[in-house]
């Protein structure tokens, strides 16, 4: 039996992609219950599960370091947080008799953005890909030192370009945290208040 890598390399790429579209179903499926759920319990749970889906497709993307972030921040300390919240306002989403016009419009409009702003994105994994280039690889090693002051490229990476997504990630959890304070303060003085009144 003669050994054909050509056959393994085509099963390899049909593995990843019937992987790739499992996960982004499993994806949508998730974020339609989510949608419909109405008990804030489950919702949170699932935007957990969303948050480990998302990861495990960034790894498979071969961006872990974004994967390590997504189930660190978006599976764990986001889930604490509206776990937190919902021992204050409760586990039943309130029914509304009508239909909120403005989020759907906001939401809508911001997808359709960013749909506009993915079309100049070269298509993933293609070999003449800017990232693949030699000529990007040299300004990478050569201009990196004068643009962070930092003389190795992977530090020059992490420390710098990174630097803006983790600070902004910190910036969400930190919003998110000082949310949850606030509603836990408006709590307690509403029991304070009523206990004041009883007296």
């Amino acid at each position: 039996m003669v050994f054909n890598p050509c056959k393994k390399k085509v099963g390899r790429w049909i593995i990843e992609i019937l992987i790739n579209v499992f996960l982004l179903s499993m994806l949508a499926v998730t974020a339609l219950i989510v949608v419909r759920t109405q008990n804030l319990f489950a919702v949170a749970m699932l935007t957990g599960i969303y948050s480990l889906l998302s990861a495990t497709f960034f790894t498979l993307l071969d961006a872990v370091d974004v994967a390590f972030t997504e189930a660190a921040v978006g599976a764990g300390v986001s889930t604490v947080l509206m776990l937190g919240t919902l021992s204050l306002v409760g586990h039943r989403q309130k029914k509304q008799r009508t239909v909120q016009i403005v989020p759907l419009l906001i939401v809508t409009v911001t997808g359709l953005i960013l749909m506009y702003g993915t079309l100049d994105i070269p298509p993933f994994g293609e070999a003449d890909n800017p990232v693949h280039l030699h000529e990007t690889t040299v300004h990478y090693l050569e201009e990196s030192s004068h643009e962070t002051g930092m003389p190795n490229v992977v530090t020059s990476v992490l420390a710098s370009y990174r630097g803006y997504d983790t600070m902004g990630e910190t910036t969400v959890i930190f919003t998110a945290m000082v949310g949850v304070l606030l509603l836990m303060s408006g709590r307690r003085k509403d029991e304070t208040g009523g206990t004041d009144d009883g007296e």
